[in-house]
């Protein structure tokens, strides 16, 4: 099968994945424990208020007509209007999934010498002193809570040292060197520990593909195992790797609301969190469908990625 209808049938897959997830979500939300119009009137208001509230707000309805018109409208990029603050949900989301984009590039950019420089010099010399220290750091890391590690980065980064600040605040007259000042904190927090998952995944295939036949037979031709190593077994390992990385892209843009919270962080995941404590229906079904594009379009990325790098997908596919 061809490239192009590999790549092509991913992506109807993906198209089709995210229209189940948009019936799944909106079924979801509308069914949270609650009334949307006394979360946002309070219980003490009128039973007269509160029925016209939820006629404004189009919650008598029937669920079908209701999604039917969500999906329309956020075709055409109209995500509705918040619940809570009477305010298009764009205007609202926007702005904090800028920031959470921005904490998550900057964290990637941590993640990739993170994983891979660690990985490798494991993979030269397995079950030496080196490669059992960093095992030990990383199953360390990755048994300890979310919260617990990110703290203890901010006392010892912020408070102790106060090398960074302890808060991220940001406005809109910091200078691009203020702003990743601020980011950095966080993002190298979140780099870390998104990277002891791919330490662990690419440290097993490096050390697989190294005890190979073809891997041998370059080393008795002569070619240094350094050498070997960076030209021939990690781009094979890189497959695996690229979906556990796929999987961790996606998770940093909704799931990074522990470290959020730990630094005050102005993001797209401490956002959802604060709507669901409203039930704000339009932020959290637009919130949720954000999130799980980008889940669906990375996942997309790196099976094309992995088509590109592995011609024998192709054949077998």
């Amino acid at each position: 099968m061809s490239f192009l209808r590999l790549a092509l049938s991913r992506i109807v897959a993906s198209v089709f994945t995210l229209f189940l997830v948009s019936l799944i979500v909106f079924g979801t939300a509308q069914g949270l424990p609650g009334d949307a119009a006394t979360r946002i009137l309070g219980r003490e208001a009128p039973p007269a208020a509160k029925e016209r509230l939820r006629l404004e707000l189009g919650l008598d309805m029937p669920v079908v007509t209701r999604y039917a018109q969500w999906v329309t409208a956020a075709v055409q990029g109209d995500l509705g209007m918040s619940f809570a603050t009477r305010k298009p949900v764009s205007d609202y989301l926007g702005p904090r999934l800028r920031n959470t984009l921005a904490l998550s590039l900057l964290a990637f950019l941590f993640y990739l010498p993170l994983s891979i420089l660690p990985a490798t010099l494991q993979a030269r010399k397995p079950d030496r002193p080196l490669d059992r220290l960093i095992t030990v750091i990383t199953v360390v890391l990755l048994s300890s809570p979310e919260f617990l590690s990110a703290t203890l980065f901010l006392f010892a980064f912020a408070v102790h040292w106060r090398f960074f600040p302890p808060m991220v605040q940001l406005h809109d007259v910091m200078s691009w060197g203020e702003y990743l000042h601020a980011l950095t904190l966080p993002a190298a927090t979140l780099g870390l520990l998104l990277a002891t998952y791919g330490v662990r995944m690419l440290r097993e295939s490096l050390v697989d593909i190294t005890r190979s036949d073809f891997v041998l037979m370059a080393e008795f031709k002569g070619l240094s195992r350094a050498r070997v190593l960076w030209r021939h077994v990690l781009p094979n390992a890189l497959i695996p790797w690229m979906n556990a990385t796929a999987l961790n892209v996606a998770f940093l843009i909704g799931g990074v609301v522990v470290v959020e919270k730990v630094f005050a962080f102005p993001g797209f995941g401490s956002a959802l969190v604060d709507a669901l404590q409203f039930r704000d229906l339009p932020v959290i079904t637009a919130g949720v469908m954000i999130a799980a594009a980008i889940f669906i379009f990375v996942n997309l990325l790196a099976d094309i990625g992995a088509l590109i790098a592995n011609p024998r997908l192709r054949t077998q596919g």
